[in-house]
């Protein structure tokens, strides 16, 4: 079982979810201290105690040993402690002249599980129909709130010519969504943990729809930007969500799938999105109904959401559970796991943002692989403002059929997914060879790939798109190229930092996220006039440079990946059994 965002790697062969990590055994030996401190004051309780969650801990199967400790590893890098600050000065009064009561004589038998491997109520075990059915409805959700970031880019003119402004002020409202996408992770991240996925996925997609619904109704540009910020920061809420709950629902095998079809939907949303709004903005309606459109597209997501979503967080399942059989049995002391939890802001702070940047400048894996990542991704935004230069600008086509030349990306998105899910057979069969223990270079060879194809594709389009005199057909097909590449690096390396560290996977995610999103953000500001200025041909030829001197960064880390984790001190490092099978690493 993988919990989390992209999952925690637990171990299924030791028999403990916890990795060999030196952060992790320290805050373990704490929460272990602080336990031997509480039995200490009830000295004739202690050793029973101790000796009863051992019988207990003994009648569990190891897969539950593996679901409970790594559901309490996780909730100690991502929200907390289980323990928090204690007034060891000064105990607080039971009141009434009552004395304090003793210790459970067996604390472990009233903690609520799940009832073995293959109990239905955890969502593992749902039936393939029911997971499929919210596949689908997480999925469109996600394509729904990227889709909003970049139909404003149809907006763009009509917005300068309406509110007096330049076309690069206008495109703050591209640039501040998805500078909202790096801030809202910090806060929908931890709370999925903390009480369960539903209600942060529901409560980001209905604060997106109504600040998107503000962004249409808006009377200035200062109310405007400040809306389109907001939108981005709940749009954020299915992004970094929606993995952690695949994470719940498949196991390493099957979320490799659910993963490529989340990313078409990350990607395809973007790339509908300027035709789209462009047939919009060119209609009656004028640009404010690409925002009401894009607010109805929201809240179908959030009614899905709200009323078909289960709750998927396995703790807080059990929570559920317990407070089921603490009023069935009338005995108040069961519990669940999730109940001993305690919210330490501090250690909010220092997991979701302080530890995140550390992470980035100390890690030279996670940051190259970030820069990569960023660079693309900031790409994919850059192509909004550079495609209407090329198809409007040279070719002399109107902002709705100009956006179809996205068709081209959006096919290279699709057969990018296509080629990933072709590799999850061989993938799995590796998987299963070496334990269910991933070896993180297996994700690299298709970003290699990818990574050819991309440059191949900026190349393509910078020299076909600059004169009308070459068919239009030609820089459109250039967009297979580049949109194939685009999805292949993007999820293959993102899987590949997860894979490097994960028991800090939270962390690992909202440092990427960061990056990649302040990187994002400022494209759209310079994409159009960048075209403009130096012309298509070397504006092209500029960004394709830029692709080829990334190219051996996977290749790179695919040589020495190794090597470089082991010399780290958190990235993991694995055991290659694989290879006394005959497997290729």
């Amino acid at each position: 079982m993988v919990p989390g965002i992209l999952g925690i790697y637990t171990d299924s062969n030791s028999g403990h979810g916890k990795p060999s990590t030196g952060l992790m055994d320290h805050s373990e030996n704490h929460a272990a201290s602080a336990d031997q401190d509480d039995l200490s004051r009830f000295p004739d309780l202690s050793k029973t105690s101790s000796r009863d969650s051992s019988d207990t801990a003994d009648d569990l199967d190891s897969l539950e040993l593996n679901r409970i400790n790594t559901y309490r590893l996780q909730q100690k890098t991502t929200v907390g402690s289980t323990r928090g600050p204690l007034p060891r000065d000064q105990w607080l009064p039971m009141g009434a002249g009552k004395e304090y009561p003793p210790l459970l004589p067996s604390p472990e038998t009233y903690v609520v599980e799940f009832d073995g491997s293959d109990d239905p109520l955890h969502p593992s075990n749902w039936s393939m129909l029911r997971r499929t059915a919210l596949v689908c409805i997480l999925c469109y959700g996600t394509f729904v709130g990227s889709f909003a970031s970049a139909v404003f880019s149809a907006a763009i003119g009509a917005v300068s010519e309406e509110f007096h402004v330049s076309s690069e002020v206008a495109s703050l409202g591209v640039t501040l969504y998805v500078l909202g996408f790096a801030a809202g992770p910090t806060m929908w991240a931890p709370a999925s943990e903390l009480i369960g996925r539903r209600w942060p996925l529901s409560t980001g997609l209905f604060g997106c729809g109504i600040f998107t619904i503000a962004c249409a109704t808006a009377k200035d540009l200062q109310t405007l930007m400040l809306c389109r910020f907001f939108a981005g920061f709940f749009a954020a809420s299915p992004i970094s969500i929606v993995p952690a709950v695949f994470a719940d629902l498949f196991n390493n095998a099957q979320r490799g799938v659910v993963m490529s079809i989340f990313c078409m939907a990350v990607f395809i949303g973007p790339f509908a999105a300027p035709f789209t709004g462009g047939f919009i903005a060119m209609s009656s309606l004028g640009w404010r109904w690409t925002m009401y459109i894009s607010a109805i597209m929201i809240f179908s997501g959030f009614i899905l959401v709200l009323f078909f979503l289960d709750e998927t967080y396995a703790p807080v399942i059990l929570v559920r559970k317990a407070a089921v059989l603490r009023r069935q049995t009338h005995n108040w002391g069961i519990h669940a796991r999730q109940d001993e939890v305690e919210v330490d802001f501090k250690e909010l702070l220092r997991n979701n943002f302080t530890r995140p940047i550390s992470m980035l400048f100390s890690e030279p894996i996670l940051l190259l692989i970030s820069l990569y990542i960023s660079f693309i991704y900031g790409l994919m935004y850059a192509l909004l403002g550079a495609y209407p230069v090329v198809f409007q600008g040279v070719y002399g086509m109107n902002m709705g059929v100009g956006g179809l030349a996205f068709v081209g990306l959006i096919l290279g998105e699709l057969l990018g997914g296509v080629y990933i899910l072709c590799l999850q057979g061989p993938y799995a069969r590796k998987l299963a060879a070496n334990g269910d223990r991933p070896i993180p270079e297996w994700r690299l060879p298709p970003a290699i790939v990818g990574a050819v194809a991309f440059t191949g594709g900026m190349f393509w389009f910078g020299w076909t798109g600059y004169t009308a005199s070459i068919h239009w057909m030609a820089p459109v097909s250039s967009g297979v190229l580049t949109g194939f590449g685009i999805f292949c690096i993007f999820l293959q390396c993102f899987n590949y930092i997860i894979d490097c560290y994960p028991a800090l996977a939270a962390s690992t995610i909202a440092a990427n996220t960061i990056l990649r999103s302040a990187v994002g953000c400022a494209f759209p500001l310079f994409s159009r006039q960048m075209m403009e200025n130096l012309g298509v041909q070397w504006a092209g030829t500029m960004l394709g440079c830029i692709a080829a001197i990334m190219i051996p960064i996977p290749v790179v880390f695919k040589m020495y990946g190794p090597w470089l984790r082991r010399k780290s001190k958190l990235a993991w490092s694995p055991v290659y059994d694989v290879e006394k099978k005959g497997y290729d690493v």
